[in-house]
């Protein structure tokens, strides 16, 4: 029996991600993820200026005329939804969670991809594989991604990125676009984060909170990291104090954008509370841009 009040987040996310699938994304999507080849159509009789090397040689040989193989590109695609859960994702300075902009992120894209007619399928990671949702078409496989997105109980509070990324490699031998959406509060996943950018078209999609670089002056406050349980007692009351949190933060997430960028791995960064629009058509619109020259 699904919660009543997990049906209507669902229901919430479908409103306003299709309106933003419809309005702000449009045709970017399309314009930037391509399949995998060529697929052939149909014979059709040859006509002046036809590539002679598309003659279908068999069917001429039998009608006497000339006839060529007529190819379209292959348009469907697998989307790949890679989703931490793990205990850092509960953290929020709005009333938003960084696990709630993850599932709207997560839907977005699913509902462009069916849009598309492509496939959706999802893992659900912390420091183990917690979940995999094979990919499937049509809406209400999208809304089911969503609501396990929203509402599945983790057995683990860690993160571990290469658990994620190696099972993906494992259940996943053609070339998928993968989504992995994260805080990446994680060290030694690069080797495997290279590996799946070579295997599939891997971007990263960065969740983070304002607050986790700009602390208040809330005096001496005892944090407490929500996946290892260790604690720290900390004087923000001290600018000196904040002033150290927040180059903390800044060099952190600046190798890891480097380390992202050296893996091959594209990368939209996107805070909870915040709009997220203009980063994705950005994204989209620098890929188209490459896709070009």
């Amino acid at each position: 029996m699904i919660p009543k009040e997990t049906l209507r987040k669902v229901r919430q996310i479908e409103i306003r991600t299709s309106r933003m699938v419809t309005n702000v994304f449009g045709g970017e999507y399309h314009s930037v993820f391509k399949g995998q080849g060529m697929e052939f159509q149909e014979v059709r009789e040859y006509v002046p200026g036809d590539d002679i090397r598309s003659i279908d040689w068999n069917v001429t040989a039998r009608g006497g005329d000339l006839f060529v193989k007529k190819f379209i590109e292959e348009r469907e695609l697998t989307v790949m939804l890679l989703v931490d859960i793990s205990a850092s994702q509960f953290f929020g300075s709005t009333p938003r969670f960084k696990k709630d902009l993850a599932a709207e992120i997560a839907a977005v894209l699913a509902f462009a991809a069916i849009r598309n007619n492509d496939r959706v399928g999802l893992v659900l990671f912390t420091d183990e594989v917690e979940l995999y949702v094979p990919p499937r078409k049509g809406t209400s496989h999208v809304l089911r991604v969503i609501r396990e997105v929203l509402s599945f109980s983790p057995r683990s509070r860690g993160t571990r990125l290469a658990a994620a990324l190696e099972f993906l490699n494992r259940v996943r031998h053609r070339r998928a676009v993968s989504f992995l959406i994260s805080d990446f509060l994680d060290t030694g996943f690069e080797r495997s984060l290279r590996v799946t950018a070579r295997r599939h078209d891997l971007i990263s999609v960065v969740i983070g909170d304002r607050r986790e670089r700009e602390w208040p002056a809330a005096g001496l406050v005892d944090w407490t990291d929500a996946e290892s349980g260790k604690r720290r007692l900390v004087n923000t009351s001290s600018r000196e104090v904040r002033r150290v949190l927040g180059q903390e933060w800044a060099g952190q997430r600046g190798r890891l954008l480097s380390t992202l960028k050296s893996c091959r791995s594209d990368a939209v960064e996107v805070f909870a509370g915040e709009p997220y629009e203009r980063q994705f058509i950005n994204f989209f619109k620098l890929r188209e841009r490459r896709l070009r020259l």
